[in-house]
């Protein structure tokens, strides 16, 4: 017999995502990740802008030791549990009013999956069928499913797949990335009625009363790097879903839950709109489960509840006990240990730095230095 791998072994079973093999960690503490060679490392971005309290926190850990010895795992079709129904009305009490109902599911791209289908569904119960399409942004990412690949629009990651994804029903608009794209001539103000007009364009060349949909990254996380919206975008997109009836959605999967130092980032950038439909994840559980859910408004609640009465879509581990109780303690310890304060507060700080080191006239880097934006936990510097 050969002998059992080691952690050492050079050779891995891994199809990685990645066309080298990445160094392994063994053990990790806060924002320290010790690796089998000796090194230890500082893990500044989270992972995939995951780790929001960091490795090993004393409250998680126990939460979860706990709910093992509770109820490790019960299938949402047939019971729901405790951790699953506290988490989903914490939920729905920080949109103050935005939301109705939460659905879990595990993960991100999941997320906006459920998304897609549950604004179909809505649609499909109150009895407007003909809604089939959906308009997203070029420059954007939802997610690794075929479905949220055709909806987003990250050429790379789409390009070995573009022959299976669904270009009749998911259709694009430009992205709000006034950096790059308002025009000289232009003000903000103006910038936004563009792009404004070109969404209204879009509905009318599809049929205002096709449209399920207008989703987008509140702010634009894997495919441009941290790229909030210009003043009043936001109002002007959800004026064009409600002149025609269809859904305003927003996928916060990577600038939700606290990054942007508010638990949701369109209390930061919405304008004081909010969503139809919700998706979260990442900074939910934290890193130390896989979880993301789904927040409703009361009108896509109602027109499911009130017909059908339940979700006709889910997954086997959806609402996981264990994944819930530790979300739970995640968002405890984010309450109590003030950390959106303190995202703000530091990201403030971490702004005015970058921004007087390399964008200063007297930097030699600032020839070099595209943009420095960003706000709370979620900075970034780009070059051109």
């Amino acid at each position: 017999m050969s002998p059992a791998p080691t952690q050492t072994s050079s050779k891995t079973s891994i199809l990685h995502r990645t066309p080298w093999s990445p160094p392994v960690a063994v053990s990790a503490e806060g924002v320290y990740i010790d690796l089998e060679d000796g090194r230890r490392i500082i893990d500044a971005v989270g992972g995939a802008a995951v780790a929001c309290i960091g490795n090993g926190h004393p409250v998680v850990k126990k939460a979860i030791k706990d709910q093992v010895d509770t109820v490790a795992y019960v299938y949402n079709m047939q019971l729901s549990n405790q951790p699953a129904e506290e988490l989903a009305r914490y939920l729905v009490n920080t949109g103050k009013g935005a939301f109705e109902l939460c659905s879990f599911v595990s993960g991100g791209s999941e997320a906006m999956e459920t998304v897609i289908k549950l604004a179909r569904q809505y649609f499909y119960e109150i009895g407007q069928t003909q809604r089939i399409n959906f308009i997203g942004r070029e420059l954007s990412f939802h997610g690794n499913t075929l479905a949220t690949l055709s909806l987003a629009y990250h050429p790379a990651r789409r390009a070995p797949y573009i022959d299976l994804l669904n270009t009749e029903r998911f259709h694009h608009v430009s992205p709000a990335y006034a950096k790059r794209f308002q025009r000289p001539d232009e003000t903000e103000e103006q910038y936004v009625e563009r792009l404004r007009k070109q969404l209204e364009d879009k509905f009318l060349e599809l049929g205002p009363d096709t449209v399920i949909g207008f989703v987008a990254e509140t702010v634009v996380g894997a495919t441009t790097g941290v790229v909030p919206p210009p003043k009043g975008y936001f109002k002007a997109m959800k004026s064009v879903c409600d002149k025609y009836g269809a859904l305003f959605i927003l996928d916060e999967v990577m600038s939700g839950m606290g990054r942007l130092g508010t638990l949701h980032a369109w209390e930061t950038y919405g304008d004081g709109v909010t969503p139809d439909l919700q998706a979260v994840a990442k900074g939910l559980g934290g890193g130390y489960v896989s979880i993301g859910a789904v927040l409703m408004s009361k009108r896509v609640a109602d027109g499911i509840r009130d017909q059908a009465g339940f979700m006709k879509h889910g997954h086997t581990y959806q609402a996981h006990p264990i994944a819930c109780a530790a979300s739970l303690a995640v968002q405890n310890v984010v309450t109590s240990e003030n950390l959106l304060e303190n995202a703000r507060t530091q990201g403030a700080y971490l702004s005015s730095l970058l921004s007087s080191r390399l964008r200063s006239p007297t930097s030699p880097l600032a020839p070099f230095v595209f943009d420095v934006r960003g706000s709370g936990a979620w900075e970034v510097t780009l070059e051109p």
